[in-house]
């Protein structure tokens, strides 16, 4: 299978990304001839990790019936100092909230996402040490 987008140039260093699903713009910060009107490339990256592995444990956890009432990922890379700058390494946090969890569910989930399905996770780990993190927070009823 091959997926395709078509990069769109909007003057200075805007550009419109296009794919099949929908649009997205990206930008540069304004020291860098950009107008902050899009993610940067780099925030697109984090973006498609957290985006990847949180729809593998939605999928999950509600297969398992282990639903939470809400979760939210942070992820925190370093970038190198020398050009070409990349990520070496990375720390993905899972963060659920509820009143009570299913956490062995909850940890089956995240790591079924980590090591089986989420292909943005494998790519990262090919050139970046990648680490991660589950959090419980206990909403007050």
């Amino acid at each position: 299978m091959t997926n395709k987008i078509e990069l769109n140039w909007k003057g200075n260093m805007l550009f419109e990304s296009i794919a099949p699903e929908g649009t997205v713009l990206i930008d540069a910060a304004e020291e860098f001839g950009g107008q902050g009107k899009g993610l940067r490339p780099k925030a697109m990256m984090l973006t498609s990790l957290a985006g990847c592995t949180a729809m593998d444990i939605a999928s999950l956890l509600k297969k398992m019936r282990a639903e939470v009432a809400d979760f939210k990922i942070d992820v925190e890379a370093n970038l190198t100092d020398e050009h070409p700058k990349y990520y070496d390494k990375v720390k993905v946090t899972y963060k659920f909230y509820d009143t009570e969890f299913k956490k062995d569910k909850i940890e089956k989930a995240v790591n079924l996402s980590i090591e089986r399905y989420c292909g943005v996770m494998k790519m990262f780990e090919a050139f970046a040490e990648v680490s991660s993190e589950i959090i419980y927070i206990v909403n007050k009823k």
